[in-house]
């Protein structure tokens, strides 16, 4: 599917992010009520540990409607789904962007844009820091912490961006010089390779990270004490199967595209012109 792209940045661009970053902190944040009220563990131990701590971290303490669980639990985990969709179909390519798109692709965009807003959110959160730090003297016990989890999210959510947008390195010495069948043998076991590779990690690492790490609640052991272990390790998983998915989806994509060649040209000239004075200088 070809879009031309539009313009982009409107209200609506920045809505859907927004409004799913909030319902998916939200949601985070308040999962150990999700756990206790659906798949309650057998460790009588875990679930005192996991209610007191989901006791002293809610943010606004209302009854719960099946157990732990709140209405604003259960609405911001009922909304994520609606949202995501409805920014992934209102999504507009901008024009630096990979214009050669499919519906596919709708997916890792939208993280995409998730993703920026992460940044932002991430750096308002350190110019706060440094304010309270350098100006009141009174920094926060959460700040690093938060700044730290949000930055996980944005490495793993980048990923997948920068496959859908063919944007990570690639080294195209031999690439360029081969024809265009043996470019296809290697597009090929390029995206096998990375099936195989999300495959075993998921394999080999689907006990130790759903069970031990979600399924406990693990913490990270600070005075602020986030749950990162908990939530960013299942993440890994997901968002390798889903690099792998859209890699297998690239090379349907692009298999009829015409062969891509490479020259110094390709550079952007403000890299040309720091090489040039680079070798220069030595």
């Amino acid at each position: 599917m070809n879009a031309n792209p539009v313009s982009s940045g409107g209200l609506r661009e920045w809505a859907m992010p927004v409004a799913f970053a909030v319902c998916a902190g939200w949601a985070i944040w308040h999962a150990p009520a999700f756990i206790l009220d659906l798949f309650p563990p057998a460790d009588t131990s875990a679930v005192d540990r996991m209610t007191a701590n989901h006791r002293n971290t809610d943010i606004i303490a209302l009854p719960g409607l099946t157990g732990e669980a709140d209405i604003l639990d259960w609405l911001a985990l009922l909304l994520l789904p609606v949202i995501f969709i409805h920014g992934a179909r209102t999504i507009n390519i901008a024009r630096m962007e990979f214009p050669d798109w499919r519906p596919v692709d709708r997916l890792a965009l939208m993280l995409g844009r998730v993703t920026m807003i992460l940044i932002l959110l991430a750096t308002l959160v350190m110019l706060y820091e440094v304010l309270l730090r350098y100006a009141f003297e009174s920094p926060t016990l959460w700040a690093n912490e938060l700044t730290l989890w949000l930055a996980g999210y944005v490495f793993l959510f980048s990923g997948l961006y920068a496959m859908q947008q063919r944007c990570h390195i690639r080294i195209f010495i031999l690439y360029d010089a081969c024809p265009a069948w043996l470019r296809h043998a290697f597009d090929i076991i390029g995206a096998v390779l990375l099936v195989i590779y999300a495959t075993l990690l998921i394999y080999g690492s689907y006990h130790q990270v759903f069970v031990n790490k979600l399924y406990k609640w693990e913490l990270f052991g600070t005075a602020f004490d986030p749950p990162i272990p908990a939530t960013e390790q299942p993440f890994i998983l997901v968002i390798i199967a889903l690099i792998a998915a859209q890699a297998v989806a690239n090379l349907i994509a692009d298999w009829q595209r015409a062969p891509e060649s490479h020259s110094p040209a390709d550079l952007d000239a403000d890299e040309l012109a720091a090489l040039k004075k680079s070798v220069a200088q030595n």
